[in-house]
């Protein structure tokens, strides 16, 4: 399956939708998106994965990116994350740097 990021931002937060497989091809085009993302005034970044089926080492390094870029004063929320990847995530310790929920509420993000 071919990988899609889109991007949309709602005033402090931006919200990054992946799916299909993140692998060294599509890690360029996932990369743009939170460059771009980076470029707002943030002060959480919401990458809704429940459509990412494939997470290969390369998005990996893309979210450590994300969280270097965005700084310590940005929450990054990882909703709906599939258990292959959340897997990877776990063997990798980078499930502390981040926030796993199940659901995203935009209405719950905003105000927190």
């Amino acid at each position: 399956m071919a990988f899609t990021a889109t991007l949309e931002t709602l005033e402090t937060s931006a919200k990054i939708t992946l799916s299909g497989e993140l692998d060294a091809n599509a890690a360029p085009e996932f990369k743009a998106k939170i460059e771009e993302a980076a470029r707002q005034n943030l002060q959480r970044l919401v990458l809704v994965m429940k459509d990412l089926e494939y997470m290969a080492s390369a998005g990996l390094r893309v979210l450590i990116f994300a969280k270097q870029k965005m700084g310590k004063t940005v929450d990054i929320y990882l909703v709906g994350v599939q258990d292959s990847v959340k897997e990877t995530l776990e063997k990798t310790g980078f499930h502390h740097s981040v926030i796993l929920l199940d659901e995203y509420e935009t209405d719950k993000l905003e105000s927190a």
